[in-house]
């Protein structure tokens, strides 16, 4: 049994699913609980199929969440995959900008601390590298990491 995150050789894979219409998660095959305890704390809700003598986990938004919903949820996961340094794939049809940025925001704000960054040289401006989005195929790793 296979799924689309180990086909695409990433952790978690982020796509709209026809049945049941949501926007669904596939995570790759052995991927360890911490992913999995990580997508049930930013919302997500945990599936487990059994076949032979395979399980299969994967996770759904909410169902009862309108698809703009369901792409907020999933959108605002993004961020804290990336920085727990798990590979993912947002297909643009679930993807939200204006979410992921909120989002983004978010982590920025309750993980830095003032005094705990070190201070650079008045001369050395510091520039966020820019986010480059790529939208692809599956596996196509969109979107970019979390620039700093």
């Amino acid at each position: 049994m296979t799924n689309l995150a180990d086909e695409c050789a990433t952790d978690a894979e982020i796509f709209k699913m026809s049945f049941p219409p949501a926007v669904h998660v596939d995570t790759r095959t052995g991927a360890p609980a911490a992913l999995h305890d990580l997508l049930d704390q930013l919302g997500l809700e945990r599936h487990t199929v059994q076949q032979g003598d395979q399980t299969l986990t994967f996770h759904t938004t909410p169902l009862q969440l309108d698809f703009d919903e369901q792409k907020h949820v999933a959108t605002r996961a993004i961020p804290a995959l990336l920085l727990a340094g798990y590979k993912i794939n947002c297909t643009p049809t679930v993807f939200d900008e204006p979410t992921y940025q909120q989002a983004v925001h978010g982590v920025r704000s309750r993980t830095s601390a003032p005094a705990a960054q070190p201070s650079e040289p008045a001369s050395a401006p510091s520039r966020p590298a820019p986010v480059r989005r790529t939208p692809g195929g599956p596996g196509a790793a969109w979107p970019a990491p979390i620039p700093e």
